[in-house]
Order: structure tokens, then C-alpha cells, then sequence
């Protein structure tokens, strides 16, 4: 009988054999990001308030990681940016610049502690070890050389501090000044060493989650992310927030439009999977805000929004990204907008087109988990923020229990 050769090695052969190590592919994912772009009117800052400023800034990874590193972005800005250093580390409280100081690490960018980001740029940090729970709160301090020109996401719901000098390593920043926007901190990626599924929320305010409790993190968003992260076979989901106050599927408003910036906030996000889109109901009310329009008017800026939707369909799927629609909210009683009954005709009109089969790959009904019953045409009182178009934190969490996880399978 012939024996395995494996059986015939001599002990000591066997005993020397390398034992081979576990090992995987390391992938990178945002675990966290805003839509950054250039702040008009009373979103930008006075001239000179982050000059020669440190500023700290306090964000949450949605899924747990290794490694971590950050992009900086000077997007807006018309000439490079130059930063004199970057710090980050842990941070125990979204409600101080108080950071844990075990955890301090300065940021290298090609191995040099400074950076000068080109004009329209963003520019990546040289990877860190520093392992993160999804859901910690991780400080990242800027420290500026100059006067920068301002690029930011003004609707953070989240406080950020600064001081003059260099406060880099300072782990308290007594006395710093404060003021609720992000600025040139485009995401916070995260390496994992296991599968990884990311998805992109795009969206206007109530996305980005005006009404809800500023540091108390409970956008829709964030319920999501709750969720995921509570049950073990959807830990590996990462949920990132690319929601801008007033914006369009067709016109510019507060930023650039949701098609103009689709590439940039979703399509080049680093491990992005899933989209769901909530976008529509500021085209729907600026129709008619100044002026009435007539029936073909209505009935040719449906088709367009819905045109919108298919490009974005498109464009996502020739990535492998999936898209899942979300119905548009009621709005019947905001003062903003005054929608009329046919406002309401469009909404339904563009609502349908969504909840059709085969237009998307998913489906989130927030108008059905928001409205209420008795008047379908306007939020459920107990979700209304007080203005009739933006929930309160309730409607929120109502809103992120409304998101079927299975879609993400």
C-alpha cells in the first residue's frame, strides 16, 4: 500500500513546516463624510475667523476599523490650501473638545506633517493604526497656515471648536470658540480586514437632518446606522450622510445640484454598494413659490424630476451601485413653500413613479411612515419640526425604523 507523502515526512519535518497566517485583503470604506462646498450668506464664517486657527472637529465612523486616515478637501477654493498639521484621536463626548489622550495621533500626509491641497482638491492622509467602534466619536483638529478660503458643510448639527495658534496636541482647548459647521473634513475612511457594504444617503435638509438635536446624532441617518450596527449579520454595513440643506435634483440652491455632485459624494465613496435617494421636494416647492405656473408647466417639471431619477439610476448602475428610492414627505402647510393642491398632484404624481416596480432596485417609504392618516397631504403632528416640512427627532427615528435592512443584502 502506498502511503500519503504527508504521513511519510518525519516528525521533526512536520514540526518545522511554516504555520501559514490568516490572511484577507484589507478594504478601505468611508465610515463617515460630508458634502463639502463653498458657503454663502450666513453659512460662511467672517473673514479671518479661522485664520491661523486650529479648529477641532468631532465626527462618528458608522462602522467599526483597523486603520483609519482622512480626507481634507479645498474644493471651493480657487488657490491651493495650505495646512500646517492634523491631528486625531478619540474623543469622549460630542459636546467638548476634550480628547483622550492615549489616543493622539499626528497625521502625516506623504510622510510630511504639513499639506498644500490643490485648488478644487481633496487630498487623502497617510493611513493611521487606530482601531475604532462603529459609533465612537473621533476628533480631527486642523490646524491652518493662513487665512483659508472657506469650504465646508455648513449643516453639521454638530459643534466645532477653535482657537488661534497651534492646539494640535492641546487636550481640553479651554476657552475655545465655537460655531455648528464642518469645514475642509471631507470623510473619515476606514480600513477593515473583513467584507464590506457601504450605503450613500443623498438628499437635501432632511437628510442632512435640520430638526434634529444638534450633537444628539438623531438624523434618520443615524437611527439607520443604530440599526445595523444592533444586529450582527448587517455589522458590516457602513451608512454615510450626504445630505445638503435646500438641495435639487435640477437647480443649484445652498450647493451644488444632486446630479452635479453625484460623482464626487457617491460614485467615488470607497466601498459604496447601495444609494437611496431622497431628493425631490425642494424642486417640487420652488415651482410655484414666487409664482403660479400653468398645468403643462407642473406636468413638465415632473417629467424632468423624474428624468433626474433615471440619470441617476444610470450612472450609479454602470458602477454596480444599487439605488433605492425614497417616496418624497408631505408639505402642505409649509410657509416656505405654501404647496397648493396641485404641488400635492405633483408629489402623488412623482410618489408613484417611485413606488413603481422596476424604476428602482428598492423601495423606502417615508411618506407612508410620516404622513398622517387623517390628512395624508401633511406630516403626522407628533413627527412635524413646526414648520410642516421637516420632522422632529421622533419623525426621525421614525424614518430610520422605516428602512427595510434586507435591502442591503
Amino acid at each position: 500500500m502506498i502511503r500519503p507523502l504527508l504521513a511519510s515526512l518525519p516528525l521533526a519535518l512536520l514540526l518545522a513546516q511554516p504555520v501559514m497566517a490568516k490572511t484577507c485583503t484589507p478594504t478601505w470604506v468611508s465610515g463617515w463624510a460630508s458634502s463639502q462646498f463653498r458657503p454663502t450668506g450666513d453659512a460662511a464664517l467672517p473673514a479671518g475667523t479661522l485664520q491661523d486657527q486650529s479648529l477641532r472637529q468631532i465626527v462618528r465612523p458608522s462602522i467599526a476599523g483597523d486603520r483609519l486616515r482622512v480626507r481634507i478637501s479645498n474644493l471651493a477654493g480657487t488657490a491651493p490650501l495650505h495646512i500646517a498639521g492634523v491631528s486625531i484621536a478619540r474623543a469622549p463626548a460630542s459636546t467638548s473638545p476634550a480628547i483622550d489622550p492615549g489616543t493622539l495621533i499626528s497625521l502625516r500626509f506623504d510622510g510630511s506633517p504639513d499639506l498644500i491641497v490643490p485648488a478644487g482638491a481633496d487630498y487623502l492622509s497617510d493611513p493611521v493604526s487606530l482601531p475604532v467602534a462603529a459609533l465612537d466619536n473621533i476628533a480631527v483638529t486642523i490646524r491652518y497656515q493662513g487665512e483659508p478660503e472657506q469650504t465646508s458643510h455648513p449643516g453639521s448639527r454638530a459643534t466645532s471648536w477653535h482657537l488661534p495658534g497651534d492646539h494640535l496636541t492641546d487636550l481640553a482647548m479651554a476657552g475655545a470658540a465655537s460655531f455648528d459647521h464642518w469645514f475642509n473634513l471631507a470623510a473619515l475612511e476606514v480600513e477593515r480586514c473583513a467584507p464590506v457594504r457601504m450605503v450613500v444617503a443623498l438628499g437635501d435638509s432632511i437628510t442632512d437632518g435640520k430638526g434634529s438635536t444638534t450633537n444628539g446624532n438623531d438624523r434618520w441617518t443615524d437611527r439607520l446606522a443604530q440599526r445595523l450596527q444592533a444586529d450582527p449579520k448587517r455589522r458590516d454595513i457602513a451608512v454615510v450622510n450626504q445630505g445638503i440643506g435646500g438641495n435639487r435634483l435640477l437647480n443649484d440652491g445652498l450647493g451644488p445640484n444632486a446630479l452635479a455632485r453625484l460623482d464626487r459624494d457617491v460614485l467615488a465613496q470607497p466601498g459604496v454598494t447601495h444609494l437611496l435617494l431622497l431628493e425631490g421636494v425642494n424642486d417640487l416647492g420652488t415651482l410655484t413659490r414666487d409664482a403660479p405656473v400653468s398645468v403643462e408647466d407642473h406636468k413638465a417639471h415632473v417629467a424632468r424630476i423624474i428624468g433626474a431619477y433615471r440619470q441617476i439610476v444610470a450612472r450609479a448602475h454602470a458602477r454596480g451601485i444599487r439605488v433605492i428610492g425614497a417616496t418624497i414627505m408631505p408639505f402642505v402647510g409649509n410657509a416656505y413653500y405654501h404647496a397648493d393642491a396641485q404641488n400635492e398632484a405633483d408629489r402623488q404624481a412623482v410618489n408613484a413613479w417611485i413606488r413603481t416596480p422596476g424604476h428602482f432596485d428598492g423601495l423606502v417609504d417615508f411618506d407612508r411612515a410620516t404622513r398622517d392618516p387623517a390628512r395624508p397631504d401633511r406630516l403626522l403632528p407628533a413627527y412635524d419640526g413646526g414648520d410642516a416640512l421637516h420632522p422632529n427627532p421622533a419623525g426621525y427615528r421614525a424614518m430610520g425604523d422605516a428602512v427595510p435592512l434586507a435591502l442591503f443584502d
